[in-house]
């Protein structure tokens, strides 16, 4: 083995440039973004992070040398001598969860973590404290409780309408398969009044929503196509509870149509016109163009008639039939507070 070919000797790797360990955790603390803040057992703040400026809205100027309740709102100043007397008895204060005040106000969930701070004889000289804000999480938890008491009480509903649709059509029905065609008409009128509102249960939206009468309107005469019924007049918000109703009623306004008045020809049309009052709405479906009605009666008969008096009275609803040369004329006229 030549010169050339002898084994170089290996060269020592460069040393890790040494570095202050309180400073490198100095930066740590500075750069979380958690509130991380010290304070003396007399409840002084001796160290405040850039995490607690962003979390309270103080500076580290305005709130070092200042009492810790700087933060704690009048109703929880309880709690600061109960964590004080923990905290020199030497325990340690795991999420608790509270509430705190921001500089400008607003007050903020969060999640408190506090520690003994001791000197290098062991002794007890302050605390360590880390915030986090759950505002968010607490929101989330609520808007999550707020979707389960809504489902629940829309089910509560539907069982409870779905009860009444089958008690009253097995009184009228003339036979299983006339109520078993009946109901489902009836359930499917439910289903798409309750498509419109459908939205509320998602994450995205916080508030339970509402739907318009016109966006009802649509819904409950979609099946029948849009050439046949026309919307005009001012529209008006109905509440999620008078929903079920107000479509069963409006359902059974387009049922008997589509048997035997307008919608049961392919010239006949159904104009549906509002006036809105501050305290009253008033509201006209009527037909034209439909088939010639011999011996024309006044309210329909049967399970459809015991329906719509029982919705009326529920919402207070006074319903006006008439016969005009072109078909009928159904009038409404109910309260505006009745149906929000």
């Amino acid at each position: 083995m030549g010169l050339g070919d002898r084994e170089k000797p290996a060269t020592a790797e460069p040393a890790s440039p040494a570095y202050d360990a309180a400073a490198f955790l100095a930066a740590i603390i500075e750069s979380s973004d958690d509130a991380i803040v010290s304070k003396s057992l007399s409840g002084i703040v001796t160290t405040w992070n850039k995490g607690a400026e962003r979390i309270f809205g103080y500076t580290a100027d305005e709130a070092i040398g200042k009492p810790i309740t700087l933060v704690i709102p009048d109703n929880r100043l309880d709690e600061e001598p109960a964590i004080l007397s923990r905290i020199q008895a030497g325990e340690r204060v795991d999420h608790f969860e509270t509430v705190r005040r921001r500089k400008d106000g607003e007050l903020i969930d969060i999640s408190l973590t506090i520690s003994p701070i001791r000197d290098g004889n062991g002794k007890i000289i302050g605390a360590s404290k880390i915030a986090r804000d759950v505002s968010e999480r607490r929101r989330a938890a609520e808007h999550r409780e707020l979707l389960l008491r809504e489902m629940h009480h829309r089910v509560k509903n539907l069982f409870a309408i779905i009860s009444s649709i089958i008690t009253l059509g097995a009184r009228t029905a003339s036979s299983s398969d006339d109520l078993a065609a009946s109901t489902q008409e009836r359930l499917m009128a439910l289903a798409r009044a309750h498509e419109i509102t459908l939205p509320s249960l998602t994450e995205q939206a916080v508030e339970v929503q509402s739907a318009t009468l016109f966006q009802l309107l649509s819904n409950v005469l979609a099946p029948y196509g849009n050439r046949q019924w026309t919307l005009s007049g001012g529209d008006v918000e109905v509440g999620p509870a008078k929903i079920s109703s107000l479509a069963l009623l409006f359902h059974e306004f387009a049922t008997n149509a589509a048997k035997y008045g307008a919608l049961s020809v392919s010239e006949g049309t159904v104009q549906i016109a509002t006036a809105i009052s501050p305290d009253t709405i008033e509201l006209v479906w009527l037909e034209a163009n439909g088939p010639s009605i011999t011996n024309p009666t006044q309210a329909p008969s049967g399970f459809g008639s015991v329906l719509e008096q029982r919705i009326a009275r529920s919402l207070k609803i006074d319903i006006q039939r008439s016969w005009t040369p072109g078909g009928l004329s159904i009038q409404l006229l109910l309260p505006r507070l009745a149906i929000m």
